[in-house]
This record gives structure tokens, sequence and C-alpha cells, in this order.
């Protein structure tokens, strides 16, 4: 069996990677079974074989300091593993690394933690000694000159930790408590609404294409006429559009107004919002 042979078998046996079955097999001077018990050893093959599992439970965990402010979420299998203390210590740890790097994932995975080891490792190392699949889920980093972010968290496992985490950037010359009043509730709101954007200009059109035909098949199943089905559904694009478009959604706190016209009573001239978003474990 040559050597390349033996790296496939070891990948197929373990469902460890092509770089640590070579370096296993070397390290074993070609034994497989060896080899084998070396990838063990080091957790990798038990790693690697968690990563065919689902992991839709988790946390999303927030960082902050004096210019920006990141989200990253952090999957797992179960509920009970996100709590877990080794767990949460390394998702801290990790966040603030996801900041630094201003969310970039290639230099996330290979920045070095605190014991010298890279995030990579880390991982494994985790999965390991946990039991459970783990895994970087979405992340984003928010940085707007001239702005400040302002951030919500919703269902709060410990301390930075929650299940739903809100950024909305607003931009403003004006530093006064009512800015940071309804930064603080828009944050809510978004938490809430759920917008797909911040108005109508910037609706994802695949999106409004995919809604588009779900209405008409919806129609088409009702039986309705050409004619009468693209009057419904005019009526209902617009309502979605309205419904997804932050600017024009009804203000959570007081529902008989749209966003854009608390915006409005404010009465801040340069006020602008420039971003915002919102990560929910499971969405």
């Amino acid at each position: 069996m040559s050597d390349i042979e033996k790296i496939k078998k070891l990948r197929q046996s373990t469902g460890a990677g092509f770089k640590d079955c070579n370096s296993a097999l070397k390290e074993s001077n070609y034994d497989l079974d060896k080899a084998v018990e070396i990838l063990r050893v080091k957790g990798v093959a038990k790693a690697s074989k968690k990563m065919s599992r689902d992991a839709k439970e988790g946390v999303i965990v927030l960082s902050v300091d004096e210019s920006k402010s990141s989200l990253l979420e952090i999957n797992c299998e179960t509920d009970f593993v996100a709590k877990n203390q080794d767990f949460i210590n390394f998702v801290k740890e990790l966040s603030e690394i996801n900041n630094k790097c201003s969310s970039s994932i290639e230099k996330v995975k290979s920045s070095l933690m605190k014991n010298g080891k890279s995030v990579d490792e880390n991982i494994v190392l985790l999965i390991s000694k946990i039991g459970e699949k783990i895994t970087i889920g979405r992340v984003k980093t928010i940085n707007n000159s001239g702005s400040k972010n302002f951030t919500y968290l919703h269902s709060v496992v410990k301390d930075n930790l929650s299940k739903l985490a809100v950024i909305t950037s607003i931009e403003t010359k004006e530093k006064n408590e009512k800015i940071d009043l309804f930064g603080k509730q828009l944050t809510m709101h978004v938490a809430a609404s759920n917008p797909l954007a911040i108005d109508l200009d910037n609706l994802d059109e695949n999106v409004i294409a995919k809604e588009k035909k779900l209405i008409a098949e919806e129609l088409k199943n009702l039986g309705k006429t050409e004619d009468v089905a693209k009057k419904i559904s005019l009526g209902k694009i617009n309502k979605f559009k309205q419904e997804n478009s932050l600017m024009n959604q009804a203000w959570v706190m007081e529902p008989k107004k749209k966003v854009k016209e608390i915006i409005s009573e404010l009465n801040i001239s340069d006020l602008k919002i420039k971003e915002f978003y919102r990560l929910k474990i499971g969405e």
C-alpha cells in the first residue's frame, strides 16, 4: 500500500484531516494502527468524527472597544454545553481575538490563544474534552468613523454571552442622553422586529424575488385569475417591503408610529442610522 493510500485509509477510518493523518503516519513509521492511536491521543480523530454532527445550539458573544463592536457566533450541539465553563472561557477569549481581527475568519483561526496554541488547535482540544461538535459560525464587526455603536443582548447566558445580540451604528455630532436612549431603544427594536434593511431601497432583490415567487404560488393554489393575482401580489409585496425595512416598521415602543417618525421627532438634523446587525442562534 502506497503512502498516499495509507493517508486516504487513515482519513476514512478517523475522519481526521490530510495534514494530521500525514503527520501521524510519519510519526508511526507508516503503521496504520499506531497512527490511529496517535490521532486518538491527540484528540484529532475524536474531534473530526464529531464534526459530522449538527451543531445548532451555542452562544452569541459580544466584544467592544473604543472604536468598534463585534459579534461572534459559536455553535455546539446542546444548550448544556453552551453553559459549560470551559466552553464559556474559550468563547470569551475568542471573542476578543475576533474583535482585534475585525471578524476575519482566516486571521481568527490562525491566531494564538493564551496557551500558545492556535484557535483551530484549541477548538480540537475543546471538542475532545467536551465531546461535542464546536464550530465558529457567523461573525460581524461594525466600525464606522463618526458613529457611535449601541448594543443589546437578549436571553443572556452569562456576562456578554447571549442567544440573540444586536449592534446598531448611529451617526451624529450630537452627544446627549436623548441619543443614548434612542440608540438603546433602537437595538431593542431591531432585536424584536428583525428588519432586513434600513430602508426600502436597500432590501435585497433576491429576497424580494423569492417572496414574489411564494406569493404567486400561494395565489395560484387559491385559484385566483391572473388580473386579480397581480393586484393582490402587488399589495402583498408592498406590505412585505414596509414590514421589513427598518425605517418603515412600527416602532416597538410606540406601535402607532413608524421608526422614521420617531427619528423625525428627535429633531436632530444630522442623525443617521449607518448600519445594524442582528444575530440569533438557530436562525
